[in-house]
C-alpha cells in the first residue's frame, strides 16, 4: 500500500494510504524518487488564494464557473513533477521497460499507475530520462516546458532586447532560452539579490531591483538599454511586475505573461504604456488543453523531449539552483516552509527514500 498527498483545505495537508492498483496492458507502475513543489500554481492552491478555491474551469465552455452549493474544491491532489523508476509495465507496453527512469506529470505520491495512451495527450507527458545525469535536474522538466512555450510565444528574434520579470525557476530558464534564441541583450528583474546574481551567472547582461528605480522600472530599463525591451516576459504572477513589464516594453513590442495571477490587479494601469505604445500582450499557457501556437508541429511530447535534451546536455543549466529537500513524510512541513520562505529556494523537492539530503 502506497501513500499520496491530499489537500483537505487551505494549509491543511495529509498523507493517505491508497489501495495498490492492478496495472492494465497499457499501464506502467512508477515508484517515486523525487517530486517538485511548484512555487506558483501549487503554493496558491495550498494557500487557498487560487481561482480554483471557489470556481471550476469548464474546459468545453473555456470559462471559470462558480462552484455550486454542493461543490467543493477539496479534497484535491497537488503536484505535477514526479521523477521515478518504472517498476512494472503492462503486457502491451514497449515504449518503456522496468528499470527506466521517467518523468511524469502526476501528483505527489509514492507510487503512480500511468496509462501510456492517456499520457500521450497529457499536459506533461510521460518521458524517459537518460542515465548518468544528476536526478535533481529532472525536477525542472515541467517548468522547463513552461519556459520553452513562453519563449516560443515571445517570438524572440536575433538582436532583440529581452526583459525577464521574476527570476524564479521559470525566469532563470527563460534568461538562458532568450540567449539561445539570439537575444542581444537580456535584462533580469527581481526583488531577491541571490536570484539577480544567479541570472547574471546564467547570461543576463543587467539585473535590476525594481525598488531602486526612482522613475519606475520601465524608464530604468529603457535608459539603461538605450531603448525599451522588444520582448518583456513576466513570470512571477505579480500584477505590479506585469505593469513593470508593460512599462519596459518599446513601441509595438510584445509582453508575454507566464505567471498565475490571483485576485484583482490594482497595480495594473492599462491606460498608460500598454495603450499609448500599442503593445501586444500574450498569455502563455500550455496546460488546460491549450495547444502550442505552432501545433501540430510542436505538440506536448516534442516540447518535453526538447527540454529533456537541453537539460541532459547542460545547455539549460539548473545544477546551481538552490534546492531544499524534505522527505515525503514531512510533506506538510515542506509546504509550510515554502509558504513562509518563498524566496529562499528556487525549488523544494520531496524525496521518497526516507532521507533528507
Amino acid at each position: 500500500m502506497a501513500r499520496s498527498l491530499v489537500l483537505e483545505g487551505p494549509r491543511n495537508l495529509r498523507l493517505q494510504a491508497d489501495d495498490t492498483l492492478a496495472i492494465g496492458p497499457r499501464d506502467v507502475r512508477i515508484r517515486a524518487l523525487l517530486s517538485g513543489i511548484s512555487h506558483g500554481t501549487e503554493l496558491n492552491l495550498y494557500r487557498g488564494t487560487s481561482g480554483f478555491a471557489d470556481h471550476a474551469f469548464d474546459r468545453e465552455l473555456r470559462s471559470f464557473l462558480p462552484l455550486d452549493s454542493s461543490g467543493s474544491a477539496y479534497p484535491a491532489p497537488l503536484g505535477y513533477e514526479l521523477v521515478g523508476v518504472v517498476a512494472e509495465a503492462g503486457d502491451e507496453v514497449d515504449a518503456v521497460s522496468a528499470g527506466d527512469l521517467v518523468h511524469a506529470g502526476v501528483p505527489h505520491r509514492e507510487e503512480a499507475v500511468v496509462d501510456l495512451d492517456a499520457a500521450l495527450g497529457a499536459t506533461y507527458p510521460l518521458v524517459t530520462l537518460p542515465a548518468g545525469v544528476p536526478p535533481e535536474r529532472w525536477l525542472f522538466v515541467s517548468l522547463g516546458m513552461v519556459a520553452l512555450v513562453a519563449a516560443h510565444d515571445a517570438r524572440i528574434k536575433v538582436g532583440d532586447h529581452v526583459a525577464v520579470f521574476g527570476l524564479g525557476a521559470i525566469g532563470l530558464l527563460l534568461v538562458q532560452l532568450a540567449r539561445m534564441a539570439g537575444a542581444a541583450r537580456v535584462t533580469g528583474v527581481d526583488l531577491v539579490p541571490a536570484r539577480r546574481a544567479l541570472a547574471q551567472q546564467l547570461g543576463a547582461d543587467a539585473v535590476l531591483d525594481p525598488r531602486e528605480a526612482a522613475e519606475g522600472i520601465g524608464p530604468a530599463i529603457k535608459r539603461a538599454g538605450g531603448r525599451g525591451a522588444d520582448v518583456a516576459v513576466e513570470t512571477s504572477g505579480s500584477t505590479a511586475a506585469l505593469h513593470g513589464a508593460i512599462a519596459a516594453a518599446s513601441l509595438c513590442a510584445r509582453v508575454v505573461t507566464v505567471g498565475f495571477y490571483q485576485g484583482g490587479a490594482p497595480e495594473l494601469r492599462l491606460g498608460e504604456e500598454w495603450h499609448h505604445n500599442r503593445l501586444d500582450m500574450v498569455s502563455s499557457m500550455g496546460a488546460w488543453g491549450a495547444p502550442h501556437r505552432d501545433f501540430p508541429a510542436w505538440d506536448r511530447r516534442r516540447v518535453a523531449r526538447t527540454v529533456v535534451d537541453l537539460l541532459a546536455a547542460g545547455r539549460l543549466e539548473v545544477d546551481g539552483f538552490p534546492l531544499r529537500h524534505f522527505p515525503f513524510d514531512e510533506a506538510a512541513e515542506a509546504y509550510g516552509w515554502l509558504d513562509a520562505h518563498p524566496d529562499e529556494a528556487i525549488k523544494v523537492a520531496l524525496t521518497y527514500d526516507g532521507t533528507n539530503p
